[in-house]
């Protein structure tokens, strides 16, 4: 917050009304995920742009028929997986592990303990799963300084410290249930209520120019130009028949 400050005191001001609770984990009152974006949306959204030209029952028909293969596909994907966590994972365990290396590690009990690194202290409690730095509690895996605590314990085997949420039987329960396929339009019963019921098209007012079907790209996401290098000297700007670096022989 202290570097926000520097750059835009509005925009500290801002976070610091809607609450911390609203974008920091640390402050969350609920338990949120690694990480929060978008990419499944846009995923799905680019792999229906032409469904969307279709009328809405056809369009649900995509959908679902999109769904199912993407379920079935993961779904063979994670029964031949057997490891036990995901590479991801693995990495940031691993990567922990490394930071680990040059701490001091004091035991309280028997499952609290105190890890110094830096000059600082951290409590960990292994019973409890949780580290005063926080990461240990909020990523459920276990952070540097527990990892230090368990090589003072001798402790091998770090999964059982881990959240279920990661490992083997987690990734094939998400895609166990498959999605339910749709008879034909010819043996579908329908209530005369809804036989009944007109259905309107919506207002739609039709925009002069030719419809966008890509979104619009963040200026972050933009790809820029890239400047024409001259051959001679290397920089931008200019060619080699217009390049003074060099002096041109006489």
């Amino acid at each position: 917050m202290a570097k926000l400050d520097k750059i835009d005191g509005r925009v500290k001001k801002y976070l610091q009304d809607a609450g911390y609770e609203r974008w920091a984990r640390s402050h969350a009152t609920v338990n949120r995920g690694r990480m929060m974006t978008s990419n499944i949306a846009e995923c799905i959204n680019g792999c229906l742009v032409d469904a969307r030209q279709i009328p809405i029952i056809d369009f649900l028909e995509e959908v679902r028929i999109l769904f199912g293969s993407w379920n079935c596909k993961n779904r063979e994907i994670a029964s031949y997986t057997k490891e036990t966590f995901s590479r991801r994972f693995e990495d940031i365990l691993v990567l922990n592990a490394s930071k680990s290396a040059k701490m001091k590690v004091v035991a309280s009990s028997e499952f609290i303990f105190s890890v110094y690194e830096g000059g600082i202290r951290y409590i960990v409690c292994l019973e409890r799963k949780t580290c005063s730095c926080g990461r240990f509690q909020h990523d459920e895996i276990p952070c540097p300084h527990a990892i230090a605590v368990l090589k003072k314990k001798n402790i091998t085997d770090v999964h059982p410290y881990c959240s279920d949420y990661y490992k083997h039987d987690a990734l094939t329960n998400t895609y166990a249930i498959p999605i339910k396929l749709m008879p034909d339009k010819r043996e579908w019963k329908a209530p005369d209520s809804v036989l009944e019921e007109v259905v309107l098209p919506p207002k739609y007012k039709k925009m002069p120019g030719r419809a966008k079907k890509k979104r619009k790209k963040n200026a972050d996401e933009k790809i820029t130009t890239k400047t024409n290098c001259c051959g001679r000297c290397g920089q931008e700007g200019h060619n080699k028949r217009t390049c003074t670096f060099f002096p041109k022989d006489s």
